[in-house]
């Protein structure tokens, strides 16, 4: 043994210039041991990031992809942690039964990241119209501009998004993706640790300056800031399909949605014979359609669109009252709903719906965005807009704050993001809030005035457009 540790000091000398002699060699010996270990031992320990984001959904993914293309953040390097071992590449045979209704400040931001070309290249529908009436009542609303000008938001695959998005991080050289990493724990500032601090599942340790939560509903970077968080199971699923429209192709520009009395159901166009569907409904209904035929089902989406409910004479002639009064403003008709024919195949699934809201969206090196902030009920189609409403905000207090030295943990600057996004977020969801539950029961009285209100907005144009620019901002 001696002889050959004998031997093994030599040869390692002779690569190293180190004269072959004792005490000498066994010093270089041990310094370089020495030097090996500590080098490993720096591997092992925790890497620095100036922004680490927890989670790789359609928010924090573009985050990450708006930071790393501000210019006053260039100089910042960012991780992006996603549990998943990769993003699902858009599939080219079929549309995904997930879509979002991406508002125009959505848009603008998807132009400023770059990704909106990509997303046009993949797929993506203009919505033109929107139609919205009551199961209960000749009530009804429709959204347009004036001779169809603009688009009031664009229907796009969640897939097809994310995906784009990806696409544009793979150009931006401050920022890393980092996949099948999931977060066992985290420690913030306050905690008394001078960095905020991520531990993944494997053991390995990472510290940030700022750590964004991006991490759902469910969120462990919410849990340990310790904050306060409002949640409201609503015992609803939203039911999503893709389906073929009968009658052949036709300029399918126009988002449907009837409200019935167990919760609303939406056509949102997807191409001119395609539409992806979005029904809230109870659980038990919910799982009741799951379970049906493909035959079946088209016929329940089409029996929901098109079969008469049963009305009350008291509500019907207080909207034959309300209509008088205001057919010189509006000669709008109910227009049919497309007629489903077919369902694609393996495209029908459900999700649990609720509410739920955070007390605070910041703290000293940490704050929150997405759905780990807030949740809301998707008939308005506002929920991943709210988020990437966040991502804007979020990164122009960022850019700000940093280009003025103030640090991008500073408690002070992360406080204009939230109080500029609660200014937003929470009207939104009380509005969403207060029509699921005025849409979502059959009495007399509540119908009667959800009624009122829904024809007396659609008889004046600067309300409607209000609400509109509002909605899609």
């Amino acid at each position: 043994m001696n002889r050959l540790l004998c031997t093994t000091l030599v040869k390692y000398s002779e690569r190293n210039g180190i004269k072959a002699n004792g005490p000498l060699l066994w010093r270089a010996f041990s310094v370089s041991g020495c030097n090996r270990q500590a080098e490993s031992e720096t591997s092992r320990e925790s890497q620095h990031y100036d922004i680490i984001i927890a989670g790789g959904g359609m928010v924090g993914t573009a985050l990450a992809c708006a930071l790393g293309k501000n210019t006053r953040l260039q100089n910042k390097n960012i991780l992006l942690l996603e549990a998943a071992a990769g993003f699902k590449q858009p599939s080219t045979e079929q549309y995904s039964n997930r879509v979002s209704a991406i508002s125009k400040g959505t848009h603008r931001l998807m132009q400023t990241i770059g990704a909106w070309d990509e997303i046009e290249r993949t797929r993506v529908k203009p919505v033109l119209k929107m139609q919205v009436w009551d199961a209960c009542s000749d009530a009804l609303i429709t959204f347009n501009y004036d001779d169809f000008s603009e688009n009031i938001s664009w229907i796009v695959e969640n897939d097809v998004l994310l995906a784009s998005i990806y696409r544009q991080l793979e150009t931006v050289p401050n920022v890393r993706v980092r996949y099948s990493s999931k977060i066992a724990s985290c420690e913030l500032i306050r905690d008394g640790a001078d960095k905020s601090t991520v531990r993944l599942a494997d053991g390995e340790t990472l510290k940030c300056d700022l750590l964004v939560g991006a991490d759902g509903y469910n969120s462990l970077v919410r849990r340990q800031m310790g904050v306060q968080n409002f949640a409201l199971a609503y015992n609803q699923m939203g039911v999503v399909a893709t389906l073929r429209l009968a009658n052949g192709p036709t300029d399918n520009v126009t988002a449907w949605q009837r409200f019935l009395p167990t919760g609303p159901i939406a056509l949102l166009p997807l191409s001119d014979d395609t539409s992806s569907l979005v029904w809230s409904t109870g659980v038990a209904e919910a799982k009741r359609l799951l379970q049906l035929d493909g035959d079946s089902f088209v016929a329940a989406v089409n029996a929901a669109f098109h079969k008469p409910m049963p009305r009350n004479s008291l509500v019907d002639d207080v909207m034959k009252g309300v209509n008088t009064l205001v057919k010189q403003t509006t000669g709008q008709r109910l227009e049919a709903a497309p007629v489903v024919e077919t369902e694609v195949d393996k495209s029908r699934a459900a999700f649990p719906l609720g509410l739920g809201h955070t007390g605070t969206y910041v703290g000293q090196g940490v704050c929150l965005i997405g759905d780990s902030a807030h949740r809301v009920h998707p008939l308005a189609g506002q929920g991943v807009n709210l988020g990437f409403g966040d991502v804007q905000t979020l990164v122009d207090v960022l850019a700000d704050a940093n280009y003025a030295g103030l640090g991008i943990s500073n408690l002070s600057e992360l406080l204009k993001y939230e109080q500029a996004r609660l200014k937003h977020n929470v009207p939104v969801l009380l509005t969403t809030h207060s029509l699921q539950r005025l849409y979502s029961t059959d009495f007399v009285p509540t119908v009667a005035l959800r009624s009122i209100g829904l024809t007396l907005t659609n008889a004046f144009p600067p309300v409607k457009k209000f609400l509109m620019n509002y909605a899609m901002s």
